[in-house]
């Protein structure tokens, strides 16, 4: 039987899964990475320790399997977390710095308070933050050993450099997309931008399409030699992908410790403001561009409540929150800040209009509530801001197949949502996209049709503008404000 094997690197979790000719999950494998918090803000990973997961991942999904044939290897990462490495030894040269670190938000404050915000949104569509790459790039060269030749790289271009033998330096133009560096226009490393960050292009990799050829397979435990490596793409894009979200204003909520909300474009729009736009996928050397709005923290204020509350899991928490009618207090998850559309690095989490009535139903039911506001939020700058009507819009990650909670998403939103069983949404697309490189599958619509189906969500009918007035108020009141009057 032939299969891809796709690999979804993800922050927490690496994974591996084989998927047939008929889009099916043949087997699964999936093995932790380890995360640190040197400083506070600081948050890193090994990249030895990545590279260790993955192959472990690989093991444990092809155990048993002898009877494949792997034509292909696909690759979907974490996006925005970046590394560099001796391009001669391959030998890491510093740590995994994570999409979560907040190490150079002085950097950024300090590029944004001479000027550069406009211009580098306008070029990258993305805001002066340190969430993306540019910065923590000129972190990373900045302590790179004397005497070494530097390659940098997010995880994509770290895989395929240890998949390879380091034989290749390469990404696609999503998470290029992602980095800070790339013109999305001109679809190319830019130099005003890299002279900005201080960042040598000669040390960026190539930047190919998502469905591409990236070298073959050399050297990688339980592999045989000469399997190409078709296809590398970010993995909220992978998961907009594997839905099949090929029209004009399609899009997807992805929910896990935070939330990558995306919509697709007939062309590139610059975003005015609250949400990004980024490369979608390229293939055939065009690019699909998207809006995406990044919520920093969604489902990872779940389990912090049941702690709180002393309920034995997330389940127990949503039973508790469905028995509580909508409109008690509200709830801001801004415990590092708010991301899209607020970005604003100074709010902080509360709750909000609590009194002795407040019962523990209603402080569960704020918590899920402030999932569907957050994503109610992005999906209405992006309606403003984009030039076509919005789609069809799925909805993955294990959070979603909580029925309360996208029955709240679906209500606040005021549309039907499509929730497909789909816990491995990212590795399924990035196998796509290898199927498509290298002939498997002959077109988009042949891939629409292995991920067609799901279950549609209809709203319920709510006083849905009394509900925001209560959110809206929460988040004004969760911007930290420091006071420097002193006491008398």
């Amino acid at each position: 039987m032939r299969a891809i094997l796709a690999i979804d690197q993800g922050t927490t979790n690496s994974k591996a899964i084989l998927v047939s000719e008929q889009g099916e999950i043949l087997s699964r494998g999936s093995s932790a990475v380890g995360i640190s918090y040197p400083k506070p803000g600081w948050v890193e990973q090994s990249p030895d320790r990545i590279w260790a997961s993955v192959c472990e991942a690989i093991a444990i999904c092809l155990d048993g399997q002898a009877n494949i044939e792997i034509e292909a290897v696909a690759i979907s990462n974490q996006r925005e977390s970046v590394t560099m490495w001796d391009a001669l030894s391959g030998e890491a040269l510093g740590p995994v710095l994570s999409w979560q670190c907040r190490r150079t938000a002085d950097d950024c404050a300090r590029l944004s308070s001479v000027g550069h915000s406009d211009r580098v949104m306008a070029l990258t569509g993305l805001p002066l933050d340190p969430m993306f790459p540019g910065s923590k790039m000129r972190w990373l060269l900045e302590r790179a050993p004397a005497g070494k030749t530097v390659r940098l790289g997010t995880i994509d271009s770290w895989l395929i450099h240890r998949m390879t033998g380091g034989a290749h330096h390469a990404c696609d133009a999503a998470n290029a997309a992602r980095s800070q560096l790339l013109d999305l226009e001109k679809q190319v490393w830019s130099e005003e931008l890299c002279e900005l960050f201080e960042v040598a292009p000669s040390c960026l990799p190539d930047v190919r399409d998502s469905a591409s050829q990236f070298g073959v397979t050399s050297g990688v435990p339980g592999l045989k030699d000469g399997i190409p490596i078709a296809a590398a793409i970010g993995d909220s894009h992978a998961a907009l992908f594997s839905h099949g979200a090929f029209h004009p204003g399609d899009g997807k909520v992805t929910f896990g410790t935070g939330s990558s909300i995306m919509s697709t474009l007939s062309s590139y729009v610059a975003p005015r403001d609250g949400i990004t736009t980024t490369v979608a996928w390229r293939l055939d050397g065009k690019p699909t561009f998207a809006f995406e709005g990044n919520i920093l923290v969604s489902a990872a204020s779940l389990p912090w409540m049941t702690e709180i509350l002393g309920l034995p899991d997330v389940a127990a928490l949503c039973e508790l929150a469905a028995s509580a009618a909508p409109g008690g207090p509200g709830f801001v998850p801004a415990f590092v800040g708010l991301g899209a559309p607020y970005w604003d690095t100074a709010s902080r989490a509360l709750f909000s209009q609590i009194n002795f009535s407040t019962s523990r139903a209603q402080m569960a039911r704020a918590v899920t509530d402030s999932i569907a506001f957050q994503v109610h939020d992005v999906i209405a700058c992006m309606q403003a801001q984009s030039p076509e009507p919005m789609g069809r819009l799925f909805v993955d990650g294990g959070p979603s197949q909580n029925g309360f909670l996208m029955q709240c998403v679906a209500t606040m939103l005021d549309r039907n949502i499509i929730q497909r069983n789909a816990p491995e949404a990212s590795a399924l697309g990035a196998a796509y996209l290898a199927g498509l490189s290298i002939g498997l599958w002959k077109s988009l619509e042949e891939i629409a049709a292995l991920s067609a189906g799901g279950t549609v969500i209809e709203p319920q009918q709510e006083d849905r503008e009394t509900l925001l007035t209560t959110w809206r108020d929460a988040v004004a009141r969760s911007t930290f404000a420091p006071t420097t009057a002193k006491r008398e």
